[in-house]
């Protein structure tokens, strides 16, 4: 990449990007609030109040998840198998828990149910709207000497989206004319937008190429080996709470649903290290009365493989000296595959068990209707569904990139990547080392891929809380909410990071943002008892 010149306020093309929209209909937390009060006023929804029971900290390197060499958030290895506004839930959505009635389940209904609610996010996007129609005046074309003249003064997020929408169009001369500009402001080492849209641009330009699915080619930087890869992941685990906000609102939400079990059976889609289940069995350790029986089931990725160097034998026998320590029963099964492929008999399911299954940042990377006939997405739930689970947590990015129109999708990841781009700067220098590799190789991939790939080849395929809500409900399940011990423990955790990060609240489900932008959801789930799929 090229480093830019410095960027400056917008001149020579039109104004294009608004400011993030967020529905002012959340309930926020306040975690400089040292009180206690904010805790209380949250959970007025469904949920329960705070227990008061804080949950380990989650700051140990030495337990960082290795999920892959992706984002912060959402792995793609083996599991691959092959712009939204965020209204506030309430104004799309019927509550989960109102949804009891007994019904037969519909694939055709859940297709058109999904693709209902995509059409009312994008026909009332307001980002999409703003970017629509501009082009030079009539009969003129864009004068690329002039342009690059002017790159000190242009704004970055305007050529990047002029780029997007030429590449849209199948105007390619214009959009590698527009790249040709955007290499001269953007920098790895710059600010958050110019670091953003290095990764961006060099998207729009794999898409044009068509090597999108080469990412690593794409990005003309050489793939890290095992141990860098779990270094770079390590960097991002420490400066960003996006993995500490999963572990510990499904750990709170799995230990109040299974309070009473003493034979517990953990079903995990994205083991990676295994770092969730040290915590898991430093809390049930504590038990009054003395721990349960603790049965984990991991299901294995490659990235995740590669990382730590070994397959699932190592977090098997890490979690296992873990409980022998801390005097937990404690029981592990491996399931070496892609969720795609998994099915009952690979689980390790057996009765007297009390069964949670954790999603954490992981099912959006099955691929759904919109793929293949196949559908694995709703398979995978419809299975878990069959097992009877106590409690299903699902832990997702708040972003719709799945079914989106390649522009609207581009706007989407421009609005969600520039607030993990300011959340990143606000804890480490620009110029760091450690810091650009980890952007390169743990998100860059996860950028390239949404701009650049199509069809199966697109692994990254993120859905909006709300959008999840009406697939959890037509695959039969309702809504569980996520206790005030987990919003405790999660606005606990915040004290230690910038103050833009906040926590709110909607339907039962915990929310963590930057500033008012939300970041990723924690959402629990429990079998309806009254529908039949």
């Amino acid at each position: 990449m090229q480093t830019s010149q410095k960027h400056h306020s917008a001149a020579g093309l039109h104004m294009l990007y608004p400011q993030p929209h967020c529905s002012p209909q959340f309930q926020m937390i306040d975690n400089n609030n040292n009180n206690g009060s904010s805790k209380e006023s949250f959970f007025t929804l469904e949920s329960s109040t705070a227990s008061g029971t804080t949950l380990p900290s989650y700051d140990s390197p030495s337990s960082v998840s290795i999920t892959s060499g992706r984002s912060p958030f959402s792995p793609q290895g083996s599991h691959s198998c092959i712009s939204d506004p965020h209204p506030s839930p309430e104004n799309v959505y019927e509550s989960p828990l109102s949804a009891a009635s007994s019904y037969v389940y519909d694939e055709a209904g859940v297709k058109s149910k999904i693709r209902e609610l995509e059409e009312t996010l994008l026909s009332s996007d307001p980002k999409v709207e703003e970017y629509s129609g501009f082009s030079p005046a009539a009969g003129k074309s864009w004068n690329w000497d002039e342009l690059l003249a002017l790159t000190p003064q242009l704004d970055l997020k305007e050529v990047l989206l002029e780029g997007a929408r030429a590449v849209a169009d199948g105007d390619f001369a214009t959009a590698c004319g527009f790249i040709d500009v955007l290499e001269q402001m953007v920098s790895v080492s710059g600010s958050p937008i110019q670091r953003l849209g290095a990764y961006m641009a060099e998207g729009l330009r794999a898409r044009l190429e068509g090597s999108g699915g080469n990412i690593y080619r794409a990005l003309k930087c050489n793939e890290p080996t095992g141990r860098e890869l779990m270094s770079y992941m390590g960097v991002l685990y420490e400066i960003c709470p996006y993995w500490k906000f999963a572990y510990m609102s499904a750990n709170a939400a799995i230990l109040e649903a299974t309070a009473g079990d003493n034979r517990i059976h953990v079903i995990d889609f994205q083991i990676a290290q295994g770092s969730q289940y040290m915590f898991l069995i430093h809390e049930l350790a504590k038990r009054p009365g003395g721990p349960p029986l603790l049965r984990v089931t991991g299901v294995d990725d490659s990235q995740s493989y590669y990382a730590r160097g070994g397959g699932l034998t190592l977090v098997g026998e890490k979690l296992a000296n873990m409980a022998k320590s801390c005097g937990v029963p404690f029981e592990f099964h491996d399931a070496i595959m892609s969720g795609c492929e998994v099915h009952r008999e690979h689980l390790g399911v057996e009765p007297g068990f009390a069964v949670v299954v954790n999603f954490p940042f992981v099912l959006h990377h099955m691929p759904d209707e919109s793929v293949s006939v196949e559908n694995h997405r709703d398979r995978l739930l419809h299975l878990i569904k069959s097992l009877g689970p106590r409690l299903v947590t699902l832990v997702e990015q708040e972003s719709n990139t799945n079914t989106s129109p390649f522009l609207s999708r581009f706007v989407e990841t421009l609005d969600y990547y520039t607030a993990m781009f300011e959340s990143i700067d606000a804890a480490r220098p620009r110029d760091e080392k450690q810091r650009i590799s980890a952007e390169q190789h743990c998100v860059a991939r996860d950028i390239v891929n949404m701009i650049a790939c199509e069809e199966r080849e697109r692994v990254e395929r993120h859905e909006v809380l709300g959008k999840w809500r009406v697939r959890m409900m037509m695959a039969g399940f309702v809504g569980w909410p996520v206790g005030g011990s987990a919003a405790f423990a999660a606005s606990e955790m915040l004290k230690g990071y910038d103050k833009n990060y906040k926590l709110g609240g909607s339907e039962g489900a915990l929310y963590l943002f930057w500033k008012r932008r939300p970041m990723a959801t924690c959402s629990a789930w429990k079998p309806n008892p009254n529908q039949i799929v």
